[in-house]
Formats: C-alpha cells, structure tokens, sequence
C-alpha cells in the first residue's frame, strides 16, 4: 500500500514530510506536484525526513508526498551493457536537450525491444536464485546470463522455448512455496549486496597495460585500490587508461561529480576506442554512469551505488567486472551535505562520524568469489580520491588506505616534470605483491620476479643519493653510484614514464614489460662491467644504446624486437 502525506518542511534537498506513518527507512518516494525522486533517510514517527535526488526549487510546504514502497532500486535485465545513465538509472540517450528536466523518469533499458533467448535447462529440475536458464547475446562481447532471482527457490515447471522475447515477457515458471513467474527482468536494492556462495583469494592480476601499475604494484582481479592525487596529477586520465586496458570482461566507469567537460571528452573517446583482447568496440563491454558535478549532489551518493550493484549482476553470471569510482571525495562530500542538512552532529572536517564505515562497506563489496550458480566472477574497484590541496591526512584518504589493498599516489611533482602516469614508486605499495607472483611465474617468467626487486632496489637507493646530490653535487658521488642514478633514469625514463596517447606506448602487455624491463636491468649489469674495466659513465651515456634502452617502450612489440635489442646489450 502506498503511503501518502504532505510537506512541512524543506531545507535545501532535504524535505520533512507530515503523515507518513507507514513509510520505511530507504524507500523511494515522489515529491511535490512536479513527482520530484527522493529516498527516506530518517523516520520519526508519523513525520518522515526526504533526500531529494533532484534540484528542489519551487517546492512549498502543503504539497503531496508519496511513498512508492520500495527502496532504490537497479533494474538488471539486457540492455544495460554500452547505456549511459544518470545516478539514478535514467539513460540520459533518451534526454531531450541538455538538461535533466526536474521528476523526469524513463525505463532503464528498452522494453519493447525483443531479445532472441535461448534455454540451457529443461522443465523438473530444481532451482534456486543464481542459477543460469538461458542466454541472450547482449553484444558481441557479452553473453547476458539469465538467471533466477537470489530469492527463489523451487521446481522449475516452465522455460520458454527458444525464440525472441522482450525482457518483460515470462520466460520460466517455478512452484515453490507459491507459483513465481521470472521474466528476464529483475529489480534489485542498490544498497544491498547480492548475495554470493563463497568468497575466495584472488590470485589472478587484473592487467592494466600501465606499467607502474601492473609491474611494481599490480591489483588482483577481486581487489579493491585507491589512485590519491591533487588537481591536475591525472587521476581521470590514469582511470580512462584502466577503463580502456584492463583484461576484465565488465567495465561500469562512474563519474561521480566528476567535471562535465572530462565526462564529455570520456563519452566521445570511449566509442572510437576497441578491445585490446577482442578488436570490437570497448563500448560493448562497458556502462558509463554520468553524474557531473552540477547534477544535484544526493544522486552523486546513490550513484556508485548503482554502479557496483551492475558490476555485481554481471559478476554473478561468472565475469570479472571493473568498478571505477571517479571520485570518491565528492561521493563524500555528498554525505557530508545530506548529514549537514539533517544536523546530525559532524566528526572531524565536517564528514559524518559514519563516513568510516560506509567507505570501508563500499570497498568490502569488491572480491573473487564462487557464485550462487557455482561459477567464478570478480568485482574489482579502483576509486579515485580527490585530496582538498593535496592534503593526504583528510579523512576520506586516511580512511580509505585502511580498506584498500592497493594505493598508488599520485605525485604533483612528477606530475608538473610531465611524468605520467604519476604514481610515485616509494610512497605507492600493493599487498598484492605475494599473491601474484606465481601467476608471473607462470604465465611470464620465473625471472620477473628478480627483476622487479632490483629495479625497486635501484629506485630506493636512487632516492637516498638524491639528497647528497641535492646538497654537494654529483661530482661528489664515485662513478658506481653514478652510474646507479644513470639506471634509475633509465628506469623512470623507460620504463615507468608512458604516454595515454602513444599508439604503441599507451598499452603494454605484460610480457612486454618484463622484455622491457629485462632490457633495463641487463645494460645496467653490463655498463657496471664496462665500469670495472675502467670505462666512464659519461662514455657509457654517450653510447647510442643507452638511448636505445630507453626507447624501446616505443619499439618493442614483440620477442623479435626484444632479441634484437638484447643482442646488442649482451655484446655491449
């Protein structure tokens, strides 16, 4: 039963509602004549508190309130994969003009288009949510899954032969404790996770092709990290990269607050760009959530919401998906305005004394898992963290480095020398480190390993002779450690410097960058030969193969090219 009451008061998105006594904590109500969307957050009685997802000039006290008996909710079905949505599930394709009109709704996917399903079950068998019925090829890239909703269980006693439907239309019946009918639609509460057989460790790196990254501080498919940077460090750069690179099969980018002009620029790059693994279209694996920063601030919060409940939905049909969240700060800077206006009492810097938490429930939702069907899926999140001056102690960084696994900083310095990506090598770490190392054994070689380790230790060491350097000069140095400061620059220079918009820099596989980094290593182990038998640092800089090395980011594409190169250095 609907609930229905009126407004008494309204202060800025947040509406106090009269008469509501029946209304639930989280559900969604419409507001105001013009069926403004809101969100219950605080029940007082019969009397009702409202977050307005929605600009709410011109409301007045008087005006109806009602209550629509459900929380906000994600709708899954095909059709979602390469939409562009708003923060609350309204696919802006379907906008007219350039703004959101106030208490605009629209379907999230298009029910009247028909989808060719096909059966994987047959009638007598028992079933329980999760489990798969059929397929629909959703793109060229995706297989859409149709599953049983996770809180069904029974008999199955109908499937649809195979043939189109639309994602309104049944398509199986179960007999359980009553007779449930399933569509290829589903409505699922955002702010709840979906539930999963078991979690698992991950052992399996999700492959950015950004060498920093994958090399010195890689990120498990399942993991959670955060990428801290002032303005202009390139964090919405940085993500685009993992948006368009990384080996997982689901991508859902949400802008949350991000600036509009950075939205619009992702919009029109992301359609041109391909698949590396595949060659088709990266759209046909991806969902853009746009929620810019002049987009009323209570959807910013619901927004990464709605975008790790679709990462999750694919997950559970045994896809490693891919949440990015640009940026977490103005997630809680969202909370911090809908806490101010219900005066709740602030904790440090203004944020809610809950913000911990509900950052550390945010991260938790990532993981490698065991599905309720008994398939494997992932959801990754790397949320971007927009420090107010570049301060690293404000809470929403200090809190989020104490859930994250990942972290990789931001340097501004590196950032304005025109180093990017600019993640800084000695304050960046990964706990991911151990758990990976067996699959670059594996998949790569037993010699990365080796090789990781000692470029780290020469960009450690790198940093210690700095400040000698800083204050007498490197004449002081003896020529080893010259030559070691010689290797350092190679590395950044070669190795972890790469360019977003270098057709062949912007991606390296990962048995690239172990050439790459073989490369390094060797003609640094050879010059210190050349050392020992009395050559200098200057003679072993003016060598065209020191340039060479270092260029090879831009020319090595293959085991051809790396052999060539090598041969050199081993004759060097």
């Amino acid at each position: 039963m609907k609930v229905k009451g009126r407004i008494t008061e309204v202060k800025g998105t947040v509406v106090k509602a009269s008469n509501v006594s029946g209304v639930q904590m989280n559900e969604m109500v419409k507001v105001g004549e013009t069926g403004l969307i809101g969100e219950v957050v605080r029940v007082e009685g019969d009397s009702a508190y409202v977050q307005v997802y929605e600009f709410t000039t011109g409301l007045k006290p008087g005006e109806p309130v009602e209550g629509l008996g459900s929380p906000l909710s994600v709708t899954l079905a095909p059709g979602i994969v390469g939409n562009i949505y708003d923060g609350l599930q309204r696919p802006l394709s379907t906008i007219e003009g350039y703004t959101i009109s106030r208490g605009y709704t629209a379907e999230a996917i298009d029910v009247n288009k028909s989808w060719h399903f096909v059966p994987v079950v047959k009638p007598g068998i028992k079933v329980q949510g999760g489990e798969k019925i059929g397929y629909v090829e959703e793109t060229e890239l995706i297989r859409h899954y149709i599953m049983i909703p996770p809180n069904v269980i029974g008999n199955l006693t109908y499937v649809a032969p195979e043939g189109d439907y639309k994602v309104t239309d049944q398509i199986a019946e179960v007999q359980g404790s009553e007779k449930q009918s399933i569509s290829m639609l589903q409505r699922w509460s955002v702010r709840v996770p979906r539930p999963i057989k078991r979690r698992l460790v991950a052992s399996e790196p999700l492959i950015t092709g950004q060498r920093v990254i994958d090399a010195f501080f890689p990120l498990a498919k399942g993991g959670s990290a955060a990428v801290p940077g002032g303005f202009g460090t390139g964090k919405t750069v940085l993500l685009h990269q993992m948006a368009s690179w990384a080996n997982s099969r689901i991508v859902v980018y949400v802008g949350c607050g991000e600036r509009g002009n950075e939205m619009v620029e992702l919009l029109k790059t992301f359609p041109k760009l391909n698949d590396p693994i595949s060659g088709k279209p990266i759209m046909q694996k991806s969902i853009m959530i746009a929620n810019t920063s002049n987009m009323p601030v209570a959807a910013r919060e619901a927004s990464v919401y709605v975008g790790l409940t679709l990462a999750e939905y694919y997950r559970d049909m045994g896809y490693d998906s891919l949440m990015l969240a640009d940026s977490t700060s103005r997630w809680a800077e969202a909370l911090r305005e809908i806490s101010g206006r219900l005066e709740e009492i602030p904790a440090e810097e203004g944020y809610p004394s809950y913000l911990a938490s509900r950052i550390a429930s945010f991260y938790e939702r990532a993981g490698y898992v065991e599905t309720l069907s008994g398939d494997f899926g992932s959801v990754s999140i790397i949320g971007a963290v927009s420090p107010p001056g570049g301060d690293f102690t404000e809470p929403v960084t200090t809190h989020t480095l104490r859930y994250v696994k990942a972290f990789w900083l931001l340097d501004p310095n590196l950032a304005y020398s025109r180093h990017y990506p600019a993640v800084n090598w000695i304050s960046s770490y990964s706990s991911y480190v151990e758990s990976l190392s067996d699959w670059w054994s594996l998949n790569i070689s037993d010699e990365f390993e080796t090789l990781r380790r000692r470029a780290l230790d020469i960009l450690f060491k790198e940093e210690s002779l700095r400040n000698i350097v800083r204050l007498l000069g490197p004449e002081v140095l003896p020529e080893d450690e010259k030559l070691l400061l010689e290797a350092a620059n190679m590395l950044r220079e070669g190795f972890l410097k790469q360019s977003a918009y270098h057709e062949v820099d912007r991606y390296t596989p990962p048995l690239v960058q172990y050439y790459l980094l073989k490369l390094i290593i060797s003609f640094y182990e050879k010059a210190k030969e050349k050392l020992t038998g009395g050559a200098t640092v200057e003679e072993i800089k003016a060598s065209p193969l020191y340039l060479e090395v270092i260029r090879a980011r831009f020319n090595v594409k293959s085991k051809e090219n790396f052999e060539a190169i090598m041969k050199k250095v081993m004759e060097f």
